[in-house]
Formats: structure tokens, sequence, C-alpha cells
């Protein structure tokens, strides 16, 4: 099993958004990264966990927690002439952009970038390091552990 950590703004979805929807399962669309597509095409699997995470907003941090409950597919938002993700470079024969449908888990107690920062144990995630906007990340097992002992407290 994989931990990652991946990041959406809260008003375009938002982790209660995900714990509202019916079958609480959602496509992770309109990533237009190459690493961060990587990711989700070449190394995500059906039962890997990651960390919700509300970014581009006052608050920025873990929210809540996911599973990646398919495997890899093409992105339908990149086909959507009508989607803010619409890839006109992008053909159904050759899809540019994939990604994985996660379900919900579970809302955890908000964790903020400072709290893990003070972390030292936690100093080479990638989410904490300036500058870095990708949106999806591999996190170890042992920081998923050591914020998944965050949450139980």
């Amino acid at each position: 099993m994989k931990y990652w950590l991946m990041k959406s703004e809260p008003l375009e979805f938002s982790i209660d958004d995900l714990a509202n929807v019916p079958n609480q399962k959602i496509e992770w669309f309109g990533v237009r990264n190459y690493q961060a597509r990587n990711f989700m095409r070449d190394e995500m699997h059906v039962g890997d966990k990651a960390l919700f995470w509300h970014s581009s907003c006052k608050n920025p941090g873990i929210y809540g927690i996911v599973e990646i409950c398919s495997v890899a597919h093409p992105d339908n938002s990149q086909f959507d002439i009508n989607s803010d993700y619409y890839d006109a470079k992008s053909y159904k024969d050759n899809p540019r952009w994939w990604c994985v449908d996660v379900k919900f888990v579970k809302k955890v107690p908000y964790i903020s970038i400072t709290d893990l920062r003070a972390i030292q144990e936690l100093h080479n995630m990638q989410v904490l390091q300036r500058g870095n906007r990708l949106s999806i990340t591999p996190i170890s097992s042992k920081e998923w552990k050591i914020i998944n002992d965050l949450i139980v407290v």
C-alpha cells in the first residue's frame, strides 16, 4: 500500500462536498500537471490511502482521509468543451490526462501546515517544502503513521 496527499481547493471541491456525494466516491478530475498525472496513472493502486488537503484557502492543511477506489482511467473533463479542464489537444483514442476515483473515508480534525512543520520527522514532506505546487504527492509510511497518530489524539 502507498500513501498520498491530494490537494483540492475547498471552493471547488471540499472534504464536506465528498462526504455529501452519493456513494461518497468521485473522479479526481482536473489535474493538469504531468508529474501528478503520472502518480495517478502509474503508481496509485486501489486501496491506497490519501490525506485530503485543502489548498489555496485561508487555512490550508489536512481535513480528511480518502481511499483510491479505481485504477487510473482517462479524465473525462479533458473531452468536455464546456469544462474548465477541457484540452483540445487530447483525444479519446489518445488521452493526455488520467485520474483515479477516490472514496470518502473520514473527516479529521484540521491539521495546519504550521502544525506539520513543527514536527521534525515531517520536514521532508513535499507539501511542506517552499514553492511546492504539486496537487498530488507521495508520503512515506512513516509520515502517514505520524500524521495518523495526530488524528487519534
